[in-house]
């Protein structure tokens, strides 16, 4: 008896370890401290791949918002005339709201703006959305009170993600449909979801011990004008853009080792005389990609004189794209830390200024860029692919089929990236020159920035998949001449996608590897394993 009771001791104490280790293997989740000046893409990355991060509050930008509620207070409290405090909204702006109904008016507001229609966002827009407004916010020219900061932070951490749909916006007097949803979430309306599951906002708050949230004088107004919800969609296209350009480089690397390809369009003198900064990262990342490259060695004394455009002007066009994509990051995160509300605040006169800074023009102008950019980097990618299973084209195998004939090889994964290629092209019609009136004419020129930021997201998606099939077809290609090592992030690449999707000796299901390599190509895992052997590459 006394040794089995030994080995139940044992085999406790082994239970517990198993146990222990697997707490410890729970990672922290990070803290982002707001002050409404200092967020970035790279801040607001974790938001970016669905991770979470723990709001807190600086102590200089709570004293901010707090001077700004005394002076709400201070204008009800006179009497004062002030628009979206104490008067209607839009045409109506012009009618006096009596004092006892200010709490009304501005559940109303939220309210009746709640006409968002279609599918609901992504989580990881939301939350981003739902930051971007805090920071904003806490600027202290808005007016909420203090306490209605703290609680939208606790949701927050708490994991309450409202449910916003996707359309309804026209970008002018901010994002009001959508803001109007979220914000709607907070007082108890509308859906939202925690813990992973969609329910009620009621029951969200009341599974939280929360309150729905009561919204005073001014704070409706606060939380629906703004342009969160184009910023929240351009930080996730832009942030996924950054990381596709500089894995785009590696997979054309990839294609150039299959199609015997040359290195010389990327010699380091050629940027130097071009003076492009995007073409100069892109030449530096491929030579990291092709560097010790046993293909290209054996094609020093071949007679080819020139390489097709899509591989010898890869400088030149993914270059462009990189220049693009730094240009929107860069108003993106200027735009991050902007006061985007109506009428502003300045507690230190006791001024209230009604101005434009709601509309989303700014946004939408770079979105279609971006869009631009990336519908560049699909054209190239598919007229690669192109090269890679064309048989006129290059000394490959029709189709990199086994047995050309008895298989049809990735002969459609073509068709496929040439269908989403021509299909950016029509997203790519910009909407920041789009223009309908609203509101009675007083909203009488839009900005159609969330428009221009989901078809920017659209564009992304189907240009992350026509470069997932050229990198599936370029590690066919490679699989013709195993006997030659390519470059070290080149190989890095070829080895991370053998993980995933197996060598093509005879016709299968296809779809299932193109899924397996754009899941690769959107993970950030196939980046990641290129730069473990080239080195960081640029975006």
């Amino acid at each position: 008896m006394a040794k089995r009771k030994s080995t139940r001791r044992k085999s406790t104490r082994r239970k517990r370890a198993r146990t222990k280790k697997v707490k410890a293997a729970v990672p922290k989740v990070k803290r982002l401290r707001l002050d409404g000046t200092s967020l970035s893409l790279d801040r607001l990355a974790p938001l970016v791949r669905g991770e979470d991060l723990h709001l807190t509050v600086s102590a200089g930008a709570r004293a901010l918002v707090k001077e700004a509620r005394a002076l709400v207070d201070e204008l009800v409290e006179e009497g004062e005339v002030v628009y979206g405090v104490t008067t209607g909204f839009g045409k109506l702006k012009d009618v006096a709201v009596p004092s006892e109904d200010l709490v009304e008016l501005q559940r109303n507001l939220v309210l009746s703006h709640c006409c968002g229609v279609g599918e609901p966002m992504p989580r990881e827009e939301v939350r981003i959305a739902q930051v971007l407004r805090l920071n904003g916010l806490l600027r202290g020219h808005s007016g909420v009170r203090p306490q209605t900061i703290d609680k939208l932070v606790r949701l927050f951490n708490a994991g309450f993600v409202p449910e916003v749909p996707r359309q309804g916006s026209v970008g002018a007097s901010g994002d009001l449909a959508p803001l109007s949803h979220m914000a709607a979430a907070y007082m108890g309306h509308g859906r939202a979801e925690l813990g992973g599951r969609s329910m009620t906002a009621k029951a969200a708050l009341k599974k939280l011990d929360e309150e729905p949230l009561v919204l005073h004088a001014k704070e409706g107004l606060a939380l629906i004008n703004g342009t969160e919800i184009m910023k929240a969609i351009g930080v996730v296209a832009c942030s996924r853009a950054r990381s596709l350009s500089k894995l785009s480089d590696a997979i054309a690397a990839l294609s150039i080792e299959a199609l015997f390809g040359s290195v010389t369009p990327f010699d380091e003198r050629l940027a130097e005389l071009k003076a492009d900064p995007g073409h100069e990262r892109t030449a530096s990342n491929v030579r990291a990609c092709l560097k010790r490259s046993e293909v290209l060695k054996s094609h020093t004394d071949c007679d080819r004189v020139q390489d097709p455009y899509s591989l010898r002007c890869v400088p030149q066009i993914h270059g462009a794209a990189k220049n693009a994509i730094a240009h929107v990051g860069a108003v993106l995160e200027r735009e991050l830390n902007g006061v985007t509300d109506n009428p502003i605040l300045f507690p230190e006169t006791a001024e209230v200024v009604s101005a434009g800074m709601f509309h989303g023009q700014p946004i939408s102008m770079v979105m279609d860029y971006l869009g631009l950019a990336l519908a560049t980097l699909a054209n190239v990618s598919e007229r690669r692919v192109e090269q890679l299973v064309n048989p006129d084209l290059s000394d490959l195998p029709a189709f990199l089929a086994p047995k050309p004939g008895l298989h049809s090889g990735y002969m459609i994964a073509q068709v496929a990236a040439a269908a989403l290629a021509s299909e950016n092209k029509v997203h790519a019609h910009p909407a920041s020159v789009d223009t309908v009136p609203t509101s009675a004419n007083q909203e009488d020129h839009v900005s159609m920035g969330v428009t221009a930021a989901r078809k920017a997201r659209t564009i992304l998606e189907n240009t992350e998949q026509v470069l997932a099939i050229e990198l599936l077809c370029a590690g066919q290609g490679r699989e013709f001449h195993p006997e030659l090592r390519a470059g070290k992030g080149a190989q890095a690449l070829h080895e991370h996608l053998r993980e995933h999707v197996a060598p093509l000796f005879r016709d299968r299901y296809a779809h299932t590897d193109l899924q397996a390599a754009c899941e690769i190509v959107r993970d950030g895992s196939a980046l990641a394993a290129v730069e473990r052997k080239a080195g960081r590459l640029e975006s």
